[in-house]
């Protein structure tokens, strides 16, 4: 190659335009990264509260506020069929009263928002699932997906002294309850700590599914933020009992 030529390339990679050029490059770069770093310590957004407000307000029967907390909810963007997921999934923790309280709770609700000309929107349906699959194996692995974890051949500990309780988790809670894709993971999560807490005296579960949370994408100021969130909803006592759980896991995550 001509040398004057190579000359002149140099020259234009040492002047003050290139150098200006490749400035503006590695500020774009690094305010890039420094973006995704943010992203990923934003807190709980408007939805993920009100969904931890809910499902703590049902799981207790406290249907006054739960009422006004719907209605709550539906103006920070959760849809119809998405409130109605999470009051659907209160069950597999709180049982079915409560649950379908909160189900007619939110019927009224929304039937007085029609009387005053608020039309809310409905959202999406659960995908269908796969009806001549094995239902155990299905749920299997999608509690193998959120504890990160192989399951075992043989249920040990509860779910060999009681076969029965293992079946029922397997194939209802994890393959009926949790592929329905209204909610996500991390979403259905917020609701099971949300109501474990809510009921209180059950640590080992709450725990358990604290450190599912982490794996579905929550951080560990998201769910210090968690407490803050559920706190008015369950005294002191059960929020100084979660808080205690929470510290146990972020402990043992470091």
């Amino acid at each position: 190659m001509d040398l004057s030529i190579i000359k002149l390339r140099t020259i234009r990679l040492k002047s003050p335009f290139f150098i200006t050029v490749l400035a503006v490059i590695l500020i774009a770069v690094n305010s890039m990264k420094a973006q995704n770093v943010a992203s990923s310590q934003k807190g709980l957004d408007p939805k993920a509260k009100s969904i931890i407000i809910i499902s703590s307000l049902t799981a207790q029967g406290e249907i006054p506020e739960l009422k006004k907390q719907l209605g709550g909810g539906l103006d920070q963007g959760l849809s119809v069929n998405e409130i109605k997921e999470v009051l659907v999934h209160t069950y597999a923790y709180c049982g079915f009263p409560r649950s379908i309280r909160g189900l007619q709770t939110f019927m009224q609700v929304i039937e007085e928002r029609k009387a005053k000309g608020i039309h809310d929107k409905m959202g999406r349906e659960a995908s269908p699932v796969p009806v001549d699959s094995n239902k155990y194996e299905r749920g299997k692995k999608i509690l193998g997906e959120l504890t990160g974890a192989p399951q075992p051949e043989q249920p040990s500990g509860y779910g060999a002294f009681a076969p029965v309780i293992d079946t029922f988790l397997k194939e209802h809670l994890f393959a009926d309850i949790f592929e329905r894709d209204v909610l996500s993971y991390g979403h259905r999560e917020l609701v099971t700590i949300s109501v474990i807490s809510a009921i209180g005296q059950a640590e080992p579960m709450l725990k358990s599914h604290l450190s599912i949370s982490l794996r579905t994408g929550w951080s560990p100021a998201q769910l210090k933020e968690f407490v803050t969130v559920i706190a008015p909803t369950i005294g002191k006592q059960k929020t100084t009992a979660a808080n205690a759980v929470l510290n146990e896991v972020l402990s043992s995550n470091k």
